[in-house]
């Protein structure tokens, strides 16, 4: 079975890590694990060609260590991977016309 088809079988961030021999401190893991899959998944689709079966363990293994330091020294709040938390800090703009209705009070602007 490849690394790959390995991967897909697995349920949880621990055994991905197991897997891959990646050590992790659970309180980490634990707070992030969601955002660290999500940033591991991110870096492989940034990455070059699937490597061959010979690499693969490595190539997987080194993009999840370095998704787990960036919320080993940072936080999913701070690395925001997931639309909500993007969203929550998205400048808002102005709507382009004035929904005021002209003559009730309001000014038009």
């Amino acid at each position: 079975m490849s690394v790959l088809e390995q991967l897909s079988n697995l349920s949880s961030a621990e055994e991905f890590f197991d897997l891959l021999d990646v050590p992790y401190d659970p309180a980490v893991l634990n707070v992030a694990r969601l955002h660290i899959l999500r940033r591991m998944g991110e870096y492989l689709r940034d990455s070059p060609a699937a490597p061959e079966e010979e690499t693969a363990r490595a190539h997987f293994r080194a993009h999840l260590e370095h998704a787990y330091e960036d919320f080993a020294r940072s936080s999913p709040l701070n690395e925001r991977v997931f639309k909500v938390l993007k969203d929550a800090v998205r400048v808002k703009s102005r709507p382009l016309i004035s929904l005021a209705v002209p003559g009730k009070g309001q000014d038009v602007r």
